[in-house]
């Protein structure tokens, strides 16, 4: 019996979520600013980005990228407008050659995108999460996780919210009703 390894192929691999690690919500200038609680992950996702890297694991960069006139801009300040400067990825974690990026227009990383075919393509079987904001997008996308019957892991230190207590009672809910490990 022969141990074969393909190299530099996803098969069988986790991937790395990154999502709205984006100037609008972590550059202290931008339209959404989350606070220097999100400012505080961006080491901690930049080393889970580059384990994932170094281990020929996918890694996904979610992002917002708005029309101008977005409906959510009525609960929300203009943020992430597509092609604008706040809808780029923060300097500190730009995506690599082989990074996918996902442009989303709602909170869930998979409405309207093209992620669950990424996520087949590469034989996904486990997805793990960082990013902002725990509450809103990190929630909403492990959600559609679990309806996918999709096993998911989020970083505790590798997630922020603005409020610490949606921040907690999201974990508690990604992790007691949707049955992901919060780490």
């Amino acid at each position: 019996m022969f141990d074969v390894q393909l190299v530099g192929v996803h098969m069988g691999k986790k991937a790395l979520i990154v999502i709205d690690m984006l100037n609008d919500f972590l550059d202290p200038g931008g339209s959404l600013y989350v606070g220097a609680q999100a400012r505080e992950i961006i080491p901690f996702v930049a080393q889970k980005i580059a384990e994932f890297r170094a281990r020929g694991r996918v890694v996904i960069f979610v992002c917002d990228a708005h029309a101008a006139d977005d409906p959510e801009f009525r609960s929300f300040p203009a943020h992430a407008v597509k092609g604008s400067w706040g809808a780029g990825v923060i300097p500190e974690l730009t995506p690599a050659p082989g990074d996918y990026r996902v442009e989303k227009t709602r909170h869930s990383a998979f409405d309207d995108t093209n992620l669950d075919d990424i996520l087949k393509q590469a034989q996904v079987e486990e997805v793990h999460l960082v990013g902002v904001l725990t509450s809103i997008c990190v929630l909403s996308t492990v959600r559609d996780l679990f309806g996918r019957k999709l096993p998911g892991l989020v970083y505790r230190q590798g997630v922020a919210d603005s409020d610490p207590e949606t921040h907690g009672a999201a974990l508690q809910e990604m992790e007691q009703a949707l049955g992901v490990k919060v780490v």
